[in-house]
């Protein structure tokens, strides 16, 4: 873990607070190989879809309105020509399997997250789709660090 990894996780993770779900806030932030900060996203309904419908928050049916994180800090990239090969995505939370599909095709080399998503709830609701995210990518070749931010770091 270098002080560049936290910086940008912790970047994640402000970036994480613009989300307007309700139950959990995810942020991404791909940066380039010279450490070049990029694209961002967190998760929340696409552009111009009303999001203060309450009915679109509740589960199941919250899964059909947002977009994860990751998924649109690489479509950002796409809005501005931004190729991400060889890029690290910073998320604050273990991407999902379809995530882990996007990261991989697109060419992302690297998966840095917040190890303390895997506290709670969310590693209870995600265990199962973490483990099939962590091997697929490890199967891309792309490793998944997990790394704890404390606020004196950095």
């Amino acid at each position: 873990m270098s002080k560049w990894d936290v910086r940008f996780l912790r970047l994640a993770i402000e970036v994480s607070t613009w989300s307007k779900d309700r139950s959990t806030q995810v942020g991404a932030v791909i940066v380039g190989e010279d450490r070049t900060p990029g694209p961002y996203g967190y998760n929340g309904f696409p552009r111009f879809i009303d999001d203060e419908k309450e009915e679109r928050h509740a589960r199941p049916s919250k899964y059909d309105w947002t977009e994860h994180a990751e998924r649109n800090a690489i479509y950002n990239a796409a809005r501005m020509g931004v190729a991400l090969k060889g890029s690290t995505i910073y998320v604050t939370h273990v991407p999902c399997t379809d995530c882990a599909r996007a990261i991989i095709q697109v060419g992302i080399t690297r998966v840095v997250t917040d190890a303390s998503c895997m506290e709670g709830g969310f590693a209870e609701r995600w265990s199962d789709a973490a483990e099939t995210t962590r091997e697929m990518l490890g199967e891309a070749g792309i490793p998944v660090e997990l790394i704890k931010v404390t606020p004196e770091e950095g």
